[in-house]
Parts: structure tokens; sequence; C-alpha cells
């Protein structure tokens, strides 16, 4: 229970990655409140936790719209108490911000190119994962100053160290994310708040599932790639997650802030030679 009376908020909470991470820190003793735009599929996550034995609270809420966030804010001080411990989960890319070819001029599909390109679907990618890190960071971090053993995790991406390809905006808006991880390491350190990132590898979620593997389980070629890469020859397990989560989120970090960890399997340390 070295985690116990903890209140721990965490944006995309019904995720494949973010749930586990909730049940796991609930485990720990920690208060857990999910947040997401879908109610069911959180209260799915919440239902988990209570029946063994944990603590948790569901709200639906975007982490674009600062209104909500900010009534949300209020009902879980009145119910659970102020945040201890922020996680930012919330995140994706869109199709529209994706290219079909890996390199222009290769493989060129009509619709698909740099230049075919929405602006608005771009805009929408950055903002689900910048703004979706900044206005959760804005609001709960509030409730850290002058506590101790506070801390906000953000969620960067392989695509932060090295781009990948067709995920132009994805890729940008994740390397935002560990540079916005350690400006706001620097700025808060003097108020003791810790401010880290996860970096995770590939691990197999419903968005990108279709993009590495086919319908009968087989990789496809961009799969294939990936493992290939991948010293340990396989896609990560978010139970993997687990224990870098805990270390962040414990006592034991009080001296860490402002890094950005990779769970990868070796991918980002690998040149590929």
């Amino acid at each position: 229970m070295r985690l116990k009376y903890k209140v721990i908020v965490i944006t995309g909470g019904s995720g494949v990655l973010c749930s586990q991470m909730a049940i796991h820190l609930s485990k720990l003793g920690a208060k857990i409140v999910l947040l997401g735009r879908t109610i069911s599929k959180l209260e799915a996550v919440e239902k988990q936790i209570i029946e063994a034995g944990g603590v948790a609270l569901s709200y639906a809420a975007d982490v674009l719209d600062k209104e909500a966030l900010l009534t949300v804010h209020s009902e879980i001080i009145d119910r659970l108490g102020t945040c201890d411990i922020l996680i930012n989960g919330a995140g994706g890319n869109h199709p529209e911000a994706t290219t079909a070819n890996t390199r222009f001029g290769e493989n060129e599909i009509a619709g698909k190119t740099f230049f075919d390109l929405d602006h608005k679907a771009v805009g929408n990618v950055f903002n689900i994962n910048f703004l979706g890190t900044f206005l959760p960071s804005q609001i709960f971090g509030q409730d850290m100053i002058g506590k101790e053993g506070c801390s906000i995790i953000n969620i960067s991406s392989m695509s932060a160290f090295s781009p990948m390809t067709k995920v132009m905006a994805y890729s940008a808006a994740k390397a935002a994310i560990s540079n916005f991880t350690e400006w706001m390491a620097v700025h808060f350190a003097s108020a003791n708040i810790r401010v880290n990132a996860i970096a995770p590898g590939f691990f197999l979620s419903e968005q990108n599932r279709k993009l590495l593997t086919h319908e009968d389980g087989s990789l496809t070629y961009r799969g294939n790639t990936i493992i290939g890469q991948t010293p340990m020859r396989r896609f990560g397990n978010p139970e993997d997650l687990l224990g870098t989560l805990e270390w962040l989120c414990g006592s034991g970090t009080a001296f860490v802030t402002g890094i950005v960890v990779p769970v990868d399997g070796g991918f980002n340390a690998f040149s590929g030679v």
C-alpha cells in the first residue's frame, strides 16, 4: 500500500494502457479518478477496481474542454480531496493526418500524400496530445502546490526520439510532450512537483492493430519492421509499463524529475545495424 490515500487522476483512463495503470495503482492503495470521453468504458474499469476492494470514480470529460475539467476538478475535491498525482494518458492520432507512403514519390495514393494532409486533422492531433496534456496539468497541478510526494507523469512515444514515417503530426506532437515535460520539471522544481514521462515502445491497441497486424493475426510489413527493430523481438504488454509507473509515482524517485523513460524492449537503443 505504498501509495495509500494518494489521489491519482488518469486521463484517457479507459484505454488499453491507462486502464491497467489504474488497476495496478489502486492495488497500491491509491484512490483513482478516471477521466475520458465515454463514461461506459470508464465505469467498466471503475467496476474492476471497486470489486477488487479499491476506490475509484469515473467522470466523462474531454481533456480539451477546460470548463468541463474545472467542473470535474471541483467534484473530485469534494469527494476525494485534492490531486496528488496526475497521469496524462489521453492522446492519439488521426487517419487524415497520416500519409500513405513512407517517402515522397514511393507508392503514392491519391489524396494521401503529404500535400493532401488535412490541416484541421493535423491540428486535432496536436490538440489531443499537447493541449490535452497542458490543460489537465494546469488545472490539477494547482492542487499539488505546497504538498509532499506530488508528481505529473506524461505519456510520450518512441516517435518523440526519432519520428516515425507516415505519422508526421503524431510524431511532432509527442516530441512536444517530451519537451513540455522537461519545461515543467524545471518550472515546478521549486514547488517540489516532479514531472516525468514514459515513452512506451510498440504495444498493440485498437488504434494501431490494423496498421501492425492482418485480420489473421500475422504481422503487416510495418509490424515486421517494428519487431525487426526491437531487440526483445516482441510487442509490449500493458503490464510492462507498471514497474516504471510505480517507480515514478513513488518516494524512491524523490530526486528524479525531467526525464523521459523508454519502455520499449530496446527499440530506441538499436541503430538497426
